[in-house]
């Protein structure tokens, strides 16, 4: 839910204050201000019944920075392509890719005319490196990637980024085959970063919370089990620990260690 790539909510828009607005939600969740008091409702009576959403949003978040670090430090990916991408928070892709590799270029992709407009207001690159704000929809792959090749060489290695936003395509067979379509041109040594949230029906107040959120007016959003989750990861090699829940991939120190964070993850290689 980082990202909220599917537009207008029903019944208002983006910068309607009247009107719980999903990329709103999760920017409360992580702690920042690019949010209304009914973003702030919502966001606090979901986390009241369901206490680890909030620590599930940072804990992903945290995966993101893990994994960006790992696919410029040790991987050396220099060009990024990051679908989704939410409101800004500390340390997104372009910092951390490029705190390793200033010349690193990375394309950022959302629908959402909020999240656009605070990115190219808010998101200035290194001089060495480029970064680039695409409107456009993870489920249009093909203009996705006409879009992202003005800023990227498709003909090099790039990292695919998509950050708690599949569950906004419910149909596995259409999910999976968005991913496989936006992997498709890229070439060997290219690398698939997901993570997102998973189905936690067995924590207490689980269900209850997600209806809420979803009757709240914020754009509905489908878990998937683990075992849905990895099937995105088909065809590719996984990078050591697999897919696995968001604390537990390559962790540094931190707070997130809770067994029922229901989150999964994983980066992986195109061979």
């Amino acid at each position: 839910m980082s990202g909220d790539i599917t537009g207008t909510p029903p019944g208002g828009t983006p910068n309607d204050a009247t009107v719980p607005y999903s990329a709103r939600i999760w920017n409360h969740w992580l702690g920042g201000k690019e949010n209304h008091p009914v973003d702030r409702r919502v966001g606090d009576r979901v986390a009241e019944l369901y206490p680890d959403i909030v620590n599930a949003a940072r804990a992903s978040r945290h995966f993101l920075r893990r994994s960006i670090r790992y696919l410029a430090a040790d991987a050396g990916i220099r060009q990024f392509l990051d679908v989704g991408t939410g409101l800004p928070a500390v340390d997104n892709t372009h910092e951390i890719a490029q705190r390793v590799a200033p010349e690193t270029r990375v394309v950022y992709v959302d629908n959402d005319p909020l999240v656009l407009a605070h990115a190219r207001a808010l998101l200035t690159g290194s001089p060495q490196g480029a970064t680039a704000y695409v409107d456009a929809d993870l489920r249009d792959p093909d203009r996705v990637l006409d879009a992202a090749a003005r800023t990227l060489d498709l003909t090099r290695p790039v990292a695919l980024v998509l950050n708690g936003v599949m569950g906004h395509i419910a149909d596995d067979d259409r999910a999976r085959a968005v991913v496989g379509r936006l992997l498709e041109p890229l070439p060997a040594g290219s690398h698939l970063s997901l993570s997102d949230g998973t189905d936690g029906a067995h924590v207490a107040g689980h269900a209850e919370a997600m209806r809420l959120y979803k009757d709240s007016g914020a754009v509905p959003y489908h878990l998937r089990t683990p075992e849905r989750v990895a099937a995105f990861f088909d065809g590719l090699d996984l990078v050591e620990p697999g897919v696995v829940r968001y604390h537990l991939w390559r962790p540094d120190p931190g707070p997130f260690t809770g067994p029922d964070i229901d989150g999964h993850c994983g980066v992986a290689r195109k061979p």
